[in-house]
């Protein structure tokens, strides 16, 4: 009975020790989440000096939806200041700049929310895994129209994982 008993826990044993874990949906799902961060933000850099930016919003009719106010001319003195301010009303959507750059206002866009994994392609030896997900792009502000990607396409995109002894986790 004893030996019975000792190879039933030696047999237990090995099994626990498998490294062959499978990566699934749920795991990759929240590892995205976590460690890269979604929801993201989509953020568009507006550069207020910029006469080209000028145009592009003067074309959107964002000055017409009081969200910013456009200076059209400058005197020769003025030259360098910003020809776009942002109203009252353009607040929520303004993002602080991570250069801290007064000539650049980055404005909010939309969010970036993470759908559903659509695969996960599991190397031979089980210790590496490329995960093809979806995302799509939620609550659009009114600053969407200045956007060079297009919102209303859902995105696949690709991540690798890796699994260590800590468990599974995504490559940098």
């Amino acid at each position: 009975m004893k030996v019975v008993f000792a190879l039933c826990l030696l047999s237990l044993f090995f099994v626990s020790c498998d490294s062959s874990e499978k990566l699934s949906k749920e795991t990759a799902m929240t590892l995205l989440q976590e460690q890269d961060s979604y929801p993201k933000l989509l953020v568009e850099d507006i550069y207020i000096g910029d006469p080209a930016d000028v145009k592009r919003i003067l074309d959107l009719d964002l000055a017409e939806e009081g969200l910013v106010s456009i200076q059209t001319s400058q005197k020769l003195s003025e030259v360098g200041e910003p020809l776009i301010t942002f109203t009252e009303k353009a607040q929520p959507y303004l993002i602080e700049s991570e250069g801290n750059d007064p000539k650049i206002q980055s404005v909010k866009i939309a969010d970036e929310e993470l759908n559903e994994i659509v695969s996960i392609q599991t190397a031979e030896d089980g210790k590496s895994a490329i995960v093809e997900y979806r995302t799509s792009f939620e609550n659009e502000t009114p600053f969407a129209e200045l956007s060079r990607v297009d919102l209303e396409e859902e995105n696949v995109q690709t991540a690798n994982f890796v699994l260590s002894d800590e468990g599974w986790g995504m490559l940098d």
